[in-house]
């Protein structure tokens, strides 16, 4: 295809001549500006409409509101990731706004480009999912855009966050196994290479398994496997644990996509759940639900919690200066890969 045979996309001085008017008068009927006749903006919108003309985004920027909003998020296989940004979406589209979704990839680093080129970009605000860095660097973002924090705990006078107890939710989960009879439980972590954030969801996490074990007086028998929340990191824990020759009586992997891991390992090796061992995630993602997985979860609400985030987020942009900490409780979600462990026959 030739240059010569692209069309070119119609400025705001063709739509000016279409409708026989100066620039500065469309410009004006463009903008909303006060003084311009029912006549003219008429006669100026039937122009746009004949034209196909849309303004630049990186224009509206320089008058004001762009009416887009974006969210950063660093997994996009993990599906509670999608339920945080489909809510989060859903609240934009209520509102007329549009929503640009990020991938960040993983690091600070990747991170950190990914928000300033947003900015550069004149987003009206950014919705975060689990951002690493200090409450000192989101908090110094937060005086150049209107930032909600989604994930990760702790409040902050320059930003709004919403998160779930994941806390409790880890204390559900061994509570729960522990009233079926398991004493001997795994629990899968996620470790993230160079940082050591106690306000991200897996710390706090860890840190209720590690709470409800010590409570029901399991303190010794304590086991944090370090691996990444994914369907490898799942798989290669669950291979970990049949390696073992005193294998847990149950595994909880700190969210769902890495207890599918588990729950791979497991079947491959003709391991049968709950029989011989008993499995549960965390997030509650759709897929658990279906009839031949049916994973015991914990329920975040994803939708939600991605709602809240983008209301709270158009709020900031609509002026709203105090800062809102919006804390979500989790319920546990019981299914078919939890139940009581067998006891072999003459022991227990």
């Amino acid at each position: 295809m030739s240059r010569s045979s692209v069309t070119k996309r119609p400025t705001i001085v063709d739509v000016a001549a279409h409708a026989g008017v100066s620039t500065a008068a469309a410009s004006k009927v463009l903008r909303g500006a006060y003084g311009v006749s029912p006549e003219m903006k008429a006669k100026v919108q039937a122009s746009m409409k004949a034209l196909g003309y849309r303004p630049l985004a990186s224009a509206r920027g320089m008058r004001g509101r762009t009416y887009t909003v974006a969210v950063v998020v660093a997994d996009l296989h993990n599906e509670f990731s999608s339920l945080l940004v489909e809510g989060i979406r859903r609240e934009c589209e209520r509102q007329k706004y549009r929503l640009l979704v990020a991938p960040a990839g993983s690091g600070k680093d990747a991170q950190d480009r990914m928000v300033e080129d947003l900015i550069d970009r004149a987003m009206d605000g950014i919705v975060l999912i689990s951002p690493l860095g200090t409450d000192a660097g989101l908090e110094e973002l937060a005086k150049k855009i209107p930032v909600v924090v989604l994930g990760r705990h702790g409040a902050s006078p320059e930003f709004d966050s919403v998160a779930a107890d994941d806390f409790a939710g880890a204390n559900l989960v061994v509570d729960h196994l522990v009233s079926l009879g398991h004493r001997q439980i795994a629990y899968v972590n996620h470790t993230t290479t160079g940082t050591n954030d106690a306000r991200l969801p897996e710390e706090v996490r860890v840190r209720g398994y590690v709470d409800a074990m010590i409570r029901h007086g399991l303190g010794d028998a304590i086991d944090i496997i370090q691996s990444q929340w994914s369907q490898e990191g799942g798989e290669e824990s669950g291979r970990l644990i049949l390696s073992r020759k005193e294998r847990p009586t149950a595994v909880f992997a700190g969210c769902d996509v890495a207890a599918f891991g588990v729950l791979t390992a497991l079947w491959n090796a003709g391991i049968r759940v709950p029989d011989e061992i008993s499995v549960a995630g965390f997030d509650n993602i759709f897929t658990t639900s279906l009839a031949p997985i049916s994973m015991t979860t914990v329920d975040q609400s994803g939708l939600n919690m991605g709602s809240t985030a983008g209301r709270l987020l158009l709020e900031r942009v609509g002026g709203r200066a105090e800062a809102v900490n919006s804390s979500v409780l989790p319920v546990l979600v019981p299914r078919g890969t939890s139940a009581a462990p067998l006891v072999e026959v003459g022991k227990g």
